[in-house]
């Protein structure tokens, strides 16, 4: 999980300056007007639509923004209509890549995707290429200062978590659990106090690539453009690369 696990939190540290800049709200008002477009605009009957707005709400986006987003989506107002599209390839050393996007032209997208991929070292594939190397799990991040790991394990194990791991050197436990689970479980350490850095439904690899070197640094760099773009939603990856590695992309 290392890899998964510091990238996992350079992306959040990272999506708190994209907020202060206006990048992540960009992201989150087209997801949550395609989740509208798709399932309707009550959040009730709509799980897809109520984690956009958490996540609109997580960054302080304004109420008025979520809910043209919404209606913008149902059709309420008009507005640009964006398509889902994953594409699937690979980094340097064969790390392989799942990039969810949103757009509103796939020839213009596809082709910056396969551009910036080509610019560091790696390719696009077919699609299924690398899909089955990932499996959609809840991903949880508590912060150490709020919760000692006994009591954290107890919580878990009453609350359905499938797995917890302890990094010492990173800041917060991890915890894996269903898709379905994941906001029942975050509300239940948010009753009990518990300070949660993140929690969100993610593709966590089946298993893991190590690189280092050239192509480790290729590979931070990648990440970093890939998860920049505007049409961008998430990027998913197998690799596991250093802390010292690491350290030069979050600085």
């Amino acid at each position: 999980m290392a890899g998964h696990s510091k990238w996992a939190q350079i992306k959040h540290k990272k999506s708190q300056v994209d907020a202060k800049r206006g990048k992540m709200f960009t992201k989150i008002v087209k997801e949550i007007s395609v989740a509208a477009r798709l399932g309707g605009g009550d959040p009730e009957k709509n799980p897809r639509l109520r984690v956009a707005i958490e996540k609109a709400r997580d960054v302080n986006m304004p109420m008025d923004n979520i809910k043209r987003a919404i209606m913008k989506g149902t059709g309420e107002l008009t507005g640009t209509t964006y398509e889902e599209v994953t594409y699937e390839g690979y980094g340097p050393g064969g790390v392989a890549l799942l990039i969810e996007t949103m757009t509103d032209n796939k020839n213009r997208t596809v082709s910056e995707i396969r551009h910036l991929l080509s610019k560091y070292g790696g390719s696009l594939g077919e699609s299924g290429c690398v899909s089955w190397m990932f499996e959609k799990k809840g991903y949880i991040l508590v912060d150490k200062m709020s919760i000692d790991e006994d009591t954290l394990l107890s919580i878990a194990l009453e609350v359905g978590v499938d797995d917890v791991k302890n990094d010492p050197k990173e800041d917060n436990f991890e915890l894996i659990c269903s898709p379905e689970n994941l906001r029942n479980i975050k509300a239940s350490f948010e009753k009990a106090g518990i300070n949660i850095s993140l929690a969100e439904v993610t593709m966590l690899p089946k298993n893991y690539v190590s690189i280092d070197g050239e192509e480790a640094e290729k590979m931070l760099k990648l990440m970093d453009a890939l998860e920049d773009h505007d049409d961008v939603q998430n990027v998913y990856a197998n690799f596991d690369i250093s802390y010292e590695a690491m350290s030069k992309v979050s600085a």
